[in-house]
């Protein structure tokens, strides 16, 4: 196997979900801002290049920190890093590439946007050791994953402790608990064996009605920033498809028992991020 696909899969860029998960929260963010920003596509182009690279820095560094689970579970114990088909010397080099091209964004916002982005290592550094101890790490993801909602929206306006935002970003945490409870369902056997902790774990004998509670925080987040922007019925109305989405298909459809079909609902999120996109475009231009 060459290098470059070593880089490739070890980074996990044939699994491109993952990265668009990320990239959407600063999208959001960005057009949370009450002035036109549907025309800025050089801040689209450039936070999409910024979620490539982080989140395969991410990845690299869960699968590090997790290879020692990993090589237990069936789903995960052919990546490379379990398997150790790769040195600790090239993790480090490919680390040190994802992050030259996570680090993109920051060459181009404002400093308190970078101040930001900054400020979210700490929780990032200590992510994959959340399974270990609580059985919440899907909060942390969530915290980590919607970070950019933050930083999007400080590129224009830097008072965080705007009641849309701080809302509009509470909701979306529990989003990502919402989709991460179901992606961990995958692995829900193996995990208890070695003894992992998760939501997926702690809620298995009633996930939908934790799905439930997740999912419906998230869309009342989305319909309160809606009248608190002063978002015309037509927001209101469109929001039938994100609740439709995630409330029917997600969880209604959804067969904890069927790995396949976790990894399918879980993937139909980045379906569910444009919708949003297109919920707050739609608010702030009709």
């Amino acid at each position: 196997m060459s290098i470059i696909k070593k880089f490739f899969l070890a980074s996990r860029y044939d699994k491109p979900h993952g990265i668009l998960l990320l990239y959407f929260p600063c999208i959001w963010g960005i057009n949370l801002n009450d002035i036109n920003t549907t025309n800025d596509i050089f801040l689209y182009i450039i936070f999409f290049i910024g979620a490539c690279g982080m989140r395969a820095l991410g990845c690299l560094w869960n699968d590090f920190n997790d290879k020692d689970f990993d090589i237990k579970v069936k789903r995960t114990k052919s990546r490379l890093i379990a398997s150790k088909k790769i040195t600790n010397k090239t993790i480090v080099i490919f680390c040190f590439i994802n992050g030259c091209i996570g680090s993109v964004p920051l060459y181009f916002i404002p400093i308190n946007s970078i101040i930001t982005s900054l400020s979210i290592l700490p929780i990032i550094i200590i992510y994959p050791f959340m399974k270990r101890f609580t059985w919440w790490p899907q909060l942390w993801l969530g915290i980590c994953f919607n970070w950019g909602v933050l930083v999007g929206f400080s590129v224009y306006d830097y008072n965080l402790f705007n009641l849309e935002l701080i809302l509009f970003y509470v909701g979306s945490v529990f989003f990502t608990i919402g989709y991460d409870t179901i992606y961990g369902f995958q692995d829900i056997k193996d995990d208890e064996i070695i003894g992992v902790k998760s939501t997926s774990i702690k809620f298995k004998n009633d996930p939908k009605k934790f799905l439930f509670i997740s999912y419906i925080i998230f869309i009342l987040s989305l319909a309160i920033v809606g009248i608190l922007m002063d978002f015309k019925s037509i927001y209101f109305l469109f929001m039938i498809f994100p609740i439709y989405h995630l409330l029917n298909y997600q969880i209604n459809k959804l067969n904890t028992t069927n790995p396949d079909d976790c990894f399918n609902k879980f993937k139909s999120n980045n379906f569910l991020g444009l919708l949003v996109l297109l919920n707050i475009l739609i608010g702030k231009i009709i």
